[in-house]
């Protein structure tokens, strides 16, 4: 452990938020604990009721007020964010204008996803109407991650809320500033309940509220190995959980691309946050037949940019301090077994600063090839086809999201990736879409958030059958006629029976 994280160890019940690129404290917040944690779960179960019944409509003004509240207040948080997780001050606008147009979605699209509406009923229950509508869960908890603090929780937080649900928030112990802010405007517009709580701490806090039983789903933003965790502690009261566990995310360059956009957009989308991104660009697979003008490019556009915590600089410090061995143990086991730095090497990390580095030569087996690096290193791989480029970005165990830049089969490529999200020639365009759902397969998690599916792991479908025709007779007696299942297998057979190859 590094003396920056040493100094953030809880003293008594209390800990300190860091700025990275300084190590000068900002703040000091409470370390919950596991009673902290189920007295703010059972004050959200009653607020859940309450906030339940304002409505839709009520429901949708408080939460547009919040969003207006959000949008005033952008400055004061792009600030916080800035100085709290390490990013420069455009990126962190971004957060907001994503956070803003979610919260915005969610709020004006729950009636319409979660609505009763009548359903069509097979022959033999004609006599019968079905309904089907959505509920609230009731409590949901969500673990937030540090790498983006605001847009990333308020992707469940936005939809959990608009359901129906209270939420209960715990942001990760390096950006808890940013949490306790965004919560507390919500409380401006909603002060009668609890509806939004947050509890602040470690590992063992985030447990607790995985463990509590008062909690109907939980979503969770992090590692695969804390994610297997959250879902052993969830397991125990069999609470829903939705993962979203990070990835190994590929760009794939086919021989027709746009050789300018496609290595803008690699360096920017494994780069940019200082590549802490979970659905950022960490391998690269080029056509061979465009490979030498790739790399030529991006080592070109990769000049001058840089990390640092001046205003001219093009992102921010490693936020979480031992990340950056991780991303050097990588980087030296690459150069080791033969890669090459064409941009920058073990040189570029400076502290909590690490300057683009760009790979070529990687062996495929190698720990920057297969796990997640977290950190702005980017391998270039050549291929002779785009068949092999699919099938070696399908090869990873992880599934988030994938970039293609083609011109004539992009769409065609995206379809035969696995992962749960791919963007286009272009890079992470998929988070920006409302209506569009995130989340991964495989080792990346499961569960969805964002749009309609994402709004629906917060609800829970009620199914009604309502008898209409009191002549007709019933399946369900011991008293039903003796001819009914005569007429049943005629309607069968003419119904079903006719069809054939």
């Amino acid at each position: 452990m590094s003396s920056t994280d040493t100094s953030r160890v809880a003293e008594g019940q209390t800990f300190q938020s860091l700025n990275p690129a300084t190590d000068e404290p900002l703040a000091t917040y409470p370390v919950h604990t596991a009673a902290d944690v189920e007295n703010a779960v059972i004050r959200a179960r009653a607020a859940a009721s309450w906030w339940r019944d304002l409505g839709f409509d009520g429901r949708k003004h408080r939460l547009l007020a919040y969003k207006g509240l959000i949008a005033r207040k952008s400055d004061e948080l792009v600030q916080l964010i800035h100085v709290e997780n390490g990013k420069p001050l455009d990126d962190a606008f971004i957060e907001i204008l994503l956070c803003v147009d979610h919260l915005d979605w969610a709020a004006r699209n729950a009636q319409r996803i979660m609505k009763p509406r009548r359903v069509s009923m097979p022959p033999l229950t004609k006599d019968h109407a079905g309904y089907l509508q959505y509920d609230p869960m009731g409590v949901v908890g969500v673990i937030g991650p540090w790498n983006y603090p605001v847009h990333t929780p308020m992707g469940s937080i936005s939809y959990a809320l608009a359901a129906g649900n209270a939420v209960v928030f715990k942001p990760s112990e390096y950006t808890p500033g940013i949490g306790t802010r965004m919560v507390e405007l919500f409380a401006e517009v909603v002060d009668e309940e609890p509806v939004l709580q947050l509890i602040t701490g470690f590992g063992e806090t985030g447990a607790a509220l995985c463990s509590s039983p008062g909690i109907d789903v939980l979503a969770f933003t992090g590692s695969a190995a804390t994610g297997r965790k959250v879902m052993t502690a969830c397991a125990q009261n069999l609470t829903k959980v939705v993962m979203e566990c990070g990835g190994k995310d590929a760009l794939l360059v086919d021989s027709d691309a746009d050789i300018r956009a496609a290595a803008e957009a690699t360096l920017w989308a494994g780069c940019a946050n200082a590549g802490q991104t979970c659905a950022g660009v960490e391998r690269v697979y080029i056509h061979d037949q465009v490979y030498d003008e790739f790399v030529a490019e991006i080592t070109r556009q990769a000049e001058g940019v840089r990390a640092g915590q001046d205003a001219e600089a093009d992102y921010g410090p490693i936020t979480m301090p031992s990340q950056i061995e991780i991303i050097a143990s990588h980087l030296r086991e690459a150069l080791d077994r033969g890669a090459h730095a064409i941009v920058g090497g073990l040189d570029s990390i400076r502290g909590a600063f690490v300057d683009p580095i760009v790979l070529t030569d990687v062996p495929a087996d190698a720990a920057i090839m297969t796990e997640e690096t977290f950190g702005p290193v980017v391998p270039l791989v050549r291929v002779p086809d785009m068949d092999e480029a699919v099938r070696l970005a399908n090869a990873s165990p992880y599934g988030l999201g994938n970039t293609v830049f083609s011109r004539r089969r992009g769409l065609a490529l995206a379809r035969a990736l696995n992962s749960g999200m791919v963007s286009v020639n272009s890079v992470l365009r998929f988070a920006s879409v409302p209506a569009l759902p995130f989340g991964g397969r495989g080792e990346s998690g499961f569960g969805r958030i964002h749009g309609e599916d994402g709004f629906k792991e917060f609800v829970q479908a009620r199914a009604i059958t309502r008898k209409r025709l009191g002549f007709a007779p019933e399946f369900a007696s011991f008293a039903r006629p003796d001819w009914l299942f005569t007429v049943a297998d005629q309607l069968l057979k003419v119904t079903h029976g006719r069809h054939r190859l």
